[in-house]
């Protein structure tokens, strides 16, 4: 059984790899990108250290977790909702956090404009794309994006603020870049458009193996758990 010390000693040797590992990435960022720390299955202590040195965006992907940090964690943040949205979620989940990045159709679309509305609140989002087009996976297909967009774009409490995509799971990250390469030629597609209620502002792409060369596709917004948290122990 650990000591008392003993387990001073390792919080404390946590939260300083931690500030490092954050400080260490902050550092090697390009400008106007921008990085998002995703802490599922992290304490709040572990968040609230991220926070503390210099994380701005806490990416969350379980509701009941988030809720949970937020309401012990006093330091200011942004909180994006990164995980699979539920209808049965989305009163919830509009109400705590500030953008959603994971809105794949029509019909989620309509439960948050609806949510939002009855709080007077305007949702920023993203769409999430399928860039690898797998059928087990959520998101939108790349070539029927834009006629989503167009459909969200008028609904008054929902405001679409850019594109978001997870990638397959490959070994070797590299040969994540044509999926990266593909979503930000949609992006650029769409900033094109100037569809009405619609801001092309961020590109969220790469996580803790990938980000690199997410950023040479043009993300300007990276989503990072492993590189600053360590592995998940729950």
């Amino acid at each position: 059984m650990l000591s008392a010390l003993d387990k001073y000693v390792i919080i404390h040797q946590r939260t300083f790899m931690i500030a490092e590992n954050v400080k260490k990435i902050l550092r090697e960022l390009p400008p106007g990108v921008e990085l998002e720390a995703a802490a599922k299955g992290h304490t709040p202590e572990e968040i609230e250290e991220a926070i503390r040195a210099g994380i701005k965006i806490i990416g969350e992907n379980y509701l009941q977790e988030a809720s949970e940090a937020k309401e012990k964690i006093s330091l200011p943040a942004k909180w994006h909702f990164i995980g699979h949205l539920q209808k049965n979620k989305v009163k919830k989940v509009v109400q705590i956090f500030d953008m959603i990045e994971t809105i794949d159709s029509y019909d989620l679309a309509i439960e948050v404009n609806k949510r939002a509305k009855n709080i007077g609140k305007i949702m920023p989002v993203l769409i999430e794309i399928n860039s690898g087009k797998e059928p087990q996976k959520a998101g939108i297909m790349p070539e029927e994006t834009i006629d989503l967009i167009k459909k969200i774009g008028p609904l008054k409490n929902i405001k679409i603020l850019g594109l978001m995509t997870m990638g397959p799971w490959l070994d070797n990250p590299e040969e994540l870049r044509p999926y990266f390469a593909l979503t930000r030629r949609l992006f650029e597609e769409i900033t094109a458009l100037n569809i009405p209620n619609v801001e092309m502002r961020y590109l969220s792409m790469g996580m803790s193996d990938s980000y690199h060369i997410a950023i040479e596709e043009g993300a300007n917004l990276i989503r990072i758990g492993t590189k600053i948290f360590g592995p998940r122990k729950r």
